[in-house]
């Protein structure tokens, strides 16, 4: 349950979705809208985010690049104005590139990291304040972001990709525990293939890959259970985790197996 601004409690809820514009992010809103939540849309592509709101008196779109702090405050400004405090924020804006070693490009992985960790370390900024008035209003606010499944696991050609979403998940972990006392909630969301625009472009082997409607219907669960971790599939999740945690020459093993299968495949073509 959740207060709108100067009125009663309801069950509707405030919410700001980042990468709301395709993929997980445009599924979990067209199921918050279809809920009756009041939902902050955020993306890069406006004319897919006015396609999402058409219609709905409960949209409200705000185009936005995360990587852009000033944007992001600005969208900050026009949250606080219009919908008052946010009783959930979804961060789900990322990309995903991989570094190829032999050519080494520090401007790729300066881009994704702009993109999954310093865009949504400015959105965390931005939000703050306003789950804050929500807490204070007597609601039960909740911050959640997109990581990955890569986060657990170092694997190969995901030097800037990995690292950008594993430096996600340590700074809102930690972030959980200086927030608890303000009894802000912390969920992170570590997903495992899903096939999106982002997947499509992969060129290995995705085992185990979801559709964007089983990935909203899991972080959704997991968000009403306010779970810490939301990870899925859980097959694929805890094979990963369980890999992550191997002695460092089993995992060093591991991933060398994995770089040879590419470097085979890469050789055949």
């Amino acid at each position: 349950m959740a207060t709108t601004p100067g009125g009663p409690m309801s069950d509707s809820q405030r919410i700001w979705i980042t990468g709301a514009s395709s993929g997980i992010g445009s599924a979990l809103a067209e199921r918050l809208l279809a809920r009756g939540d009041r939902v902050a849309l955020s993306g890069r592509n406006t004319a897919a985010l006015d396609q999402l709101a058409a219609g709905r008196a409960n949209a409200l779109v705000l185009p936005l690049d995360v990587t852009d702090r000033g944007a992001v405050r600005d969208a900050s400004r026009q949250l606080a104005a219009t919908l008052g405090g946010l009783d959930l924020v979804i961060l789900n804006a990322g990309t995903c590139e991989y570094l190829d070693a032999r050519h080494f490009d520090v401007d790729l992985v300066e881009r994704v990291f702009a993109a999954n960790f310093h865009g949504a370390l400015h959105c965390i900024d931005a939000a703050l304040p306003l789950l804050r008035r929500a807490r204070i209003e007597g609601g039960n606010p909740l911050l959640a972001a997109t990581s990955s499944a890569a986060a657990y696991l170092p694997l190969p050609r995901a030097e800037a990709y990995g690292a950008s979403k594993a430096a996600l998940s340590h700074f809102l972990e930690s972030l959980r525990l200086d927030l608890a006392d303000e009894r802000i909630d912390v969920s992170l969301i570590h997903p495992g293939f899903v096939r999106t625009s982002l997947t499509d472009r992969n060129d290995f082997p995705m085992p185990m890959r979801v559709e964007v409607d089983q990935a909203a219907e899991a972080i959704l669960e997991g968000i009403a259970r306010r779970r810490l971790d939301i990870h899925f599939p859980r097959r694929f999740t805890l094979l990963v985790k369980l890999m992550g945690i191997l002695p460092a020459p089993l995992r060093y093993r591991l991933g060398r197996r994995m770089t040879r299968a590419e470097a085979v495949k890469e050789n055949a073509r």
